[in-house]
C-alpha cells in the first residue's frame, strides 16, 4: 500500500476490492481484461456479479467524490476533477446520455442530472427543457457533457451547432455556459 496506487497491476488494483487471493483468477477468466469482467454481456454468475457490484460501488464512491469535491469550491480551477467525474458518470454507458452540471455565482457544483437519453449515435437535446431546468435551480452557469459510445470524443458538427443554441438560449435569461464535454471511453474533449 505505500506505492502510488496508479502504478499497481491491474491484478493487484482488482486485489484491493475483492482480495487478492480471488484477482488472480477472475481477472484470468476475463482474458486480463478489466473491462471484459465488467461487461454485463458475460457470464452472469453469482460470484462474478459479486466481483462486478464491488468494482462498481467502488467507481460510484469515487464518482461521488468527485461531485462533492466540485461543489465545494470553484469546479474550473481543477478541470481534470470535472473530467474524471465525466468519465466516470459515462462509463459502460451503450447509448447516447446528455448531462447538464448546474453551478452556482462562484461556479461551485449545485447538481448533475442526465436530461436526456438517446440512441448509440444521437441524443435529442431540447433547450426548451435546459432552460427550464436552469431555471428551475437557479442556476448562475452550466457545464454541458455528452458521451460517444462509438469511442471518438472528438465533437461533431451536429455537437457544435447543439452548443451554439444552447449557449444562445441561455443567454437570454443570463446563464453562461461554462464548457461543453464530449466523453468516450477515458477520454474527454472539452469544447
Amino acid at each position: 500500500m505505500s506505492r502510488n496506487i496508479e502504478s499497481m497491476s491491474d491484478v493487484e488494483v482488482l486485489g484491493l476490492i475483492v482480495g487478492s487471493a480471488v484477482a488472480d483468477w477472475y481477472l484470468a477468466e476475463a482474458g486480463g481484461s478489466l473491462a471484459t469482467l465488467l461487461d454485463d454481456g458475460t457470464d452472469t454468475g453469482a460470484t462474478r456479479e459479486w466481483v462486478r457490484c464491488r468494482v462498481r460501488a467502488a467507481a460510484e464512491i469515487m464518482r461521488r467524490s468527485l461531485l462533492q469535491t466540485l461543489g465545494t469550491r470553484d469546479a474550473l480551477t481543477d478541470p481534470n476533477r470535472v473530467r474524471d467525474y465525466l468519465v466516470l458518470t459515462f462509463s459502460g454507458r451503450d447509448r447516447e446520455v446528455f448531462v447538464v452540471i448546474f453551478m452556482d455565482a462562484q461556479n461551485r457544483v449545485i447538481a448533475s442530472e442526465e436530461l436526456f437519453q438517446g440512441t448509440l449515435t444521437q441524443t435529442s437535446v431540447y433547450p426548451r427543457e435546459v432552460v427550464r431546468r436552469v431555471l428551475a435551480r437557479n442556476t448562475a452557469g452550466v457545464i454541458f457533457a455528452h458521451n460517444h459510445p462509438s469511442g471518438v470524443a472528438e465533437p461533431s458538427h451536429a455537437d457544435q451547432a447543439l452548443t451554439k443554441a444552447l449557449k444562445s438560449a441561455l443567454a437570454l435569461v443570463d446563464v453562461p455556459v461554462l464548457d461543453h464535454f464530449v466523453v468516450a471511453g477515458a477520454g474527454a474533449v472539452s469544447f
